[in-house]
């Protein structure tokens, strides 16, 4: 199982030395994929821990792609709707395209009713648009020559396409991991929860003829590693392919600190 790590882009710890500094060290430390957030307009009332600072997803990877060389790196998760396809489907490519293709594509329909206000995107459409997009860069990256609008046009750069990572866990969700996702990124649940969410996936898979998508899991890892060698262990055993450990920290001292401790609990498990 692979283990990738969360990094903080909203807050205090978003500056740029901190966030340089956080990321080379989990490269250094041989964690396979770093992996950050997605908020575009914070209301005034739901800023806490964040003071509503939040660096673009997309262009903060763009920025650790040229300071890193064999990190991955991910979103977790890119909110499709609050943006347009093209733009998005070029800003991918061009991301996956100067990291060396190593971007790992998490996407999700989004919740937060006040983001979706200020972007003047109606929140009930969130899914349909979610699709739309996502069966849009499909098309970008199955062929050069592409049509939005009416109007045909060269896409260009065209990668290898990216990995995608298929957030949610309700029919919906799932239904959109087989239809367009290569991996399922659920929320943090309980083990019991997940795993039932897993075999009506695994099913659904097979019903539409489809290979079985891989997991990846989300969870809190805390500092004991005794306990986090446990959760790694755990979610080893429901089949993920890679877990995201996540945890909050101060600054980068902090951060580095947890990083060693979870290589101490990585090793226990692989």
């Amino acid at each position: 199982m692979e283990i990738g790590v969360t990094l903080r882009n909203m807050g205090d710890q978003s500056d740029r030395q901190t966030l340089l500094r956080c990321a080379r060290a989990a490269e250094e430390r041989g964690f396979e994929s770093a992996w950050v957030v997605d908020h575009i307009a914070i209301p005034p009332d739901d800023a806490e821990g964040s003071n509503g600072r939040y660096l673009d997803p997309l262009t903060t990877l763009a920025w650790l792609a040229g300071a890193t060389s064999r990190i991955r790196l991910g979103t977790s998760v890119l909110i499709l709707p609050y943006r347009p396809p093209l733009a998005t489907a070029k800003a991918v490519a061009t991301l996956q395209e100067l990291s060396g293709e190593r971007l790992l594509l998490g996407v999700g329909v989004g919740w937060m009713a006040p983001e979706f206000k200020a972007l003047g995107i109606p929140r009930h459409e969130r899914g349909r648009r979610t699709d739309a997009t996502l069966a849009f860069l499909h098309q970008c990256f199955a062929d050069d020559v592409m049509e939005a609008n009416g109007q045909a046009f060269l896409f260009r750069p065209r990668p290898a396409r990216p990995p995608i990572l298929v957030g949610g866990s309700g029919p919906h969700a799932l239904a959109r991991v087989i239809a367009y996702g290569d991996a399922w990124l659920p929320m943090p649940a309980p083990l019991e929860e997940l795993a039932a969410a897993k075999r009506a996936l695994v099913d659904m898979a097979a019903k539409a003829g489809r290979p079985e998508p891989s997991l990846t899991l989300l969870g809190r890892v805390g500092r004991d590693v005794d306990a986090g060698a446990r959760t790694l262990a755990d979610y080893r055993e429901l089949g993920a392919e890679r877990t995201i450990a996540s945890t909050r920290y101060d600054d980068a001292e902090d951060y580095l600190r947890w990083l060693d401790g979870l290589v101490a609990m990585r090793d226990r498990v692989n």
